[in-house]
């Protein structure tokens, strides 16, 4: 009998964080979790952290262990329900944690927003009839309750770092699910990502050319004209997470990600979600305003109106090295404003890097009909464009008809790169592009399809 009353007793967290012995059933939000991953020895290992009315600043640790994956609980969504049965209290160095023995202990998992049954269950797990009555006053109460939503060291994209680890607080736009792990996020904060350094030559444009962006598939253009037009869009891959266990990420909902990893590829950034990364609970009510959207608010009304949809990177002005003919005073728009932009020979402009250049030889940007014709590879904090440079904009890019040694060392000016005694790039040397002006106007290569645009670049010149 005593073992059934147990059964339909739940203590409350702060009690059980004082239970030295016996085992105890607790009820908690998921305020974070993991995902699995072998332990040391031959387990599998899953980390929740939950609370409830009674301990919910930082809450209880629960580390989980069973035998094989397909037991591991799923959290849909940090701010479900999860009740445990028959777990553990132990002290690991300074922090009280709860247990979860494969041998015993069982759980259920519950969709925090509605609903009173569970989404997943272990195998051990005896639903009873009280349960629907705590789901329900916890979940009551989680839906009222201002939440200290833990952490505050997480980075803007503007603070991103190659190689290291790092916390984001973002906005998921979009998730892309395809074959297999094929898995990425679309996420946003409002800041801009630092310029990177370009590694690639010059030379190996025409048949190594640089990315437009680090994901291999294209988006649907309506799915790319949803994301803001100011600010870095990442792209969250997967690393080492089974298919079956990548988060389930709701587009529109700000997310508190942990542990993530940097990388660069191409000079673009990536940012990958390891067995070591954590989801954490982030407020989507309306009345909640997080503080990356409150910041990307303040950016829109900064004076003067002109230098709004400027790079930050780019502040308090792009250099000199080109001039447009265009007032200082018109505003500026970003590469994303001229994508999703319906209109055609409408001009435009810009403070971009100009990243990569084809034919990278000044010696041949005349083709042999004697128009000038060169791709530019331009980006912002947005996105990543190829622009063109045609007959008389680009004799007015270049200012005329100059020799080879001129246009090598303006090209060179303009990329970033350092040159050599007779002016051409140097071998395996960085480049770093500076922020320059331009015009930059769409028209089609097909009439009326908006896919055939291309842009072109106009009214900009190389300062001598």
């Amino acid at each position: 009998m005593s073992s059934m009353r147990d059964l339909y007793h739940f203590t409350k967290i702060r009690a059980a964080r004082n239970v030295k012995r016996g085992k105890v059933n607790i009820i908690g939000v998921v305020l974070e979790h993991g995902f699995p991953r072998k332990s040391k020895g031959t387990d599998w290992y899953y980390f929740v952290r939950i609370i409830d009315e009674t301990y919910h600043d930082i809450g209880l640790p629960v580390h989980i262990f069973f035998e094989t994956m397909d037991r591991s609980p799923r959290v849909l969504s940090p701010g479900d329900i999860i009740q445990f049965q028959s777990v553990t209290v132990k002290v690991f160095g300074d922090e009280v944690s709860a247990v979860y023995n494969k041998q015993y202990s069982s759980f259920a998992l519950y969709d925090g927003r509605d609903g009173s049954v569970p989404y997943q269950t272990s195998q051990r797990f005896r639903e009873r009839d009280l349960d629907k009555r705590f789901v329900t006053d916890l979940r009551r109460w989680f839906r009222d309750f201002p939440i200290d939503e833990g952490p505050s060291n997480f980075s803007f994209a503007r603070q991103l770092t190659e190689g290291e680890h790092f916390n984001l607080f973002c906005k998921v736009l979009y998730v892309y699910e395809g074959a297999g792990s094929q898995w990425t996020a679309f996420v946003w904060d409002g800041s801009d990502a630092p310029p990177a350094i370009i590694h690639k030559k010059l030379s190996e444009e025409m048949h190594q050319p640089l990315a437009l962006h680090v994901e291999s598939f294209s988006l649907a253009r309506d799915i790319v004209c949803s994301f803001p037009t100011l600010g870095t869009v990442l792209r969250v891959i997967s690393q080492d997470i089974e298919p079956d266990f990548l988060p389930l990420l709701r587009a529109g909902n700000w997310v508190k990600l942990t542990n993530l990893m940097c990388e660069l590829h191409d000079g673009l950034w990536r940012v990958v979600l390891t067995q070591y990364s954590r989801i954490h609970y982030a407020s989507n009510g309306d009345q909640f305003k997080p503080q990356p959207q409150r910041l990307y608010d303040e950016r829109l009304l900064r004076n003067p109106r002109n230098l709004r949809r400027m790079p930050q990177w780019s502040l308090p002005w792009p250099t000199r090295i080109t001039e447009v003919d265009v007032d200082d005073d018109c505003e500026f728009r970003t590469l994303m404003d001229v994508v999703m932009s319906t209109e055609v020979m409408v001009g435009y402009k810009c403070v971009v890097r100009v990243v990569s250049v084809l034919p990278c030889r000044a010696m041949d940007y005349h083709y042999p009909d004697g128009v000038l014709r060169i791709r530019l590879t331009l980006e912002d904090p947005t996105t990543r464009i190829h622009a063109f440079l045609y007959a008389e904009d680009g004799l007015k890019f270049f200012n005329g008809h100059s020799s080879d040694e001129v246009l090598s060392t303006k090209r060179n000016a303009l990329v970033g790169a350092s040159a050599n005694i007779d002016g051409e790039e140097e071998e395996d040397t960085p480049r770093n592009p500076p922020w320059v002006q331009v015009c930059l106007r769409a028209q089609y290569q097909i009439e009326g399809d908006l896919e055939s645009r291309e842009y072109i670049v106009f009214g900009t010149k190389l300062r001598d």
